[in-house]
């Protein structure tokens, strides 16, 4: 007999345990009890993945807990804030328990990592869809937003671009090895923190580097410059056109943010603690809109990213 509803969130809920002491009252009850500490404001993002449009059918269940949790994550790391607590809507088509300790095994990996509780949710039968809601701290009004970027900022990220789209192709093809960036995103959380305060303006680059810089300078009321001969290009973005798969490939979850100049030493110093070293990729400009330049020389712009209701590009 397979397990009931009750039993599978009991088998997950032992995965994840909560081990934070700002969790009064987690799984278990009707809702969770929370206590947020002082002087810090809650940081929130609810994100849904469903198999066929943000990841594929037969992907490993570790894979896709691993990668659902980080793609939410790095919300939370665009703002800098420090994760802390997670509500999962998981929708299975079947009751498979096999199939839920990989995925269970999957978020209590990166969770921990991450320093997130897992503190409640709730799971029906239906397509297979992951749905996840975290919130964070940041110190009172130190979020970063898309919205400060000012002509003469400096454009920056925080490292290579092009491994989500081209380890989903390496997936494909059945080569797991070089598609590690599109399974196992890292959440740019520690690079996140090390922000505040110096950049203008930030985002994650989860729809492709064209489309997510947009965003940023719609909100700001800028433009942008781009020297394609700085942009960083994943080793996984293998093809006819690494570089545009680099600006709009997407599923990378590295930090694109403006700063000024001036701060260029301490972004530096506090990039010491990185993963990885961020790159300056352009500036931006009072004029609005995005000019692509190589070696001085303007180049045309590739199609922009995904957009649920047009596709992959316009």
């Amino acid at each position: 007999m397979s397990a009931g509803e009750f039993e599978l969130i009991r088998r997950l809920t032992r995965a994840v345990p909560c081990r934070r002491p700002d969790v009064v009252l987690g799984p278990g009850d009707d809702a969770a009890v929370l206590r947020p500490p002082p002087g810090m404001d809650l940081v929130q993002t609810i994100d849904t993945c469903l198999e066929g449009v943000h990841f594929p059918a037969g992907l490993d269940p570790a894979d896709l807990g691993w990668r659902a949790l980080a793609v939410n994550l790095s919300d939370l790391a665009a703002m800098g804030a420090e994760p802390a607590w997670g509500l999962l809507s998981l929708a299975l088509p079947e009751a498979d328990e096999r199939w839920l300790d990989g995925f269970a095994r999957g978020v209590a990996a990166l969770a921990s990592e991450a320093g997130l509780d897992l503190v409640g949710g709730d799971m029906v039968r239906g397509p297979l869809a992951v749905s996840f809601a975290l919130t964070g701290f940041v110190p009172a009004g130190a979020a970063l937003r898309r919205s400060g970027a000012r002509a003469g900022d400096e454009i920056w990220v925080t490292g290579p671009l092009g491994g989500g789209a081209g380890g989903l192709a390496a997936w494909q093809r059945g080569d797991r090895a070089r598609a590690r960036a599109f399974l196992r995103p890292e959440p740019c959380l520690v690079a996140g923190r090390g922000l505040r305060g110096l950049a203008s303006a930030a985002i994650d680059v989860s729809d492709g580097l064209l489309q997510d810089l947009g965003h940023v300078l719609e909100a700001s009321g800028a433009g942008a410059v781009l020297e394609l001969e700085r942009l960083p290009v994943h080793p996984a973005a293998v093809g006819a056109d690494p570089v545009a798969m680099a600006l709009g490939g997407g599923d990378d979850y590295q930090l694109c943010f403006t700063m000024p100049p001036e701060k260029r030493d301490a972004l530096l110093a506090a990039a010491a603690d990185w993963t990885g070293a961020p790159v300056c990729i352009g500036r931006v400009r009072a004029e609005p809109g995005i000019e692509l330049r190589r070696d001085g020389e303007p180049v045309p712009l590739p199609p922009a990213g995904w957009d649920h209701f047009r596709g992959a590009g316009p």
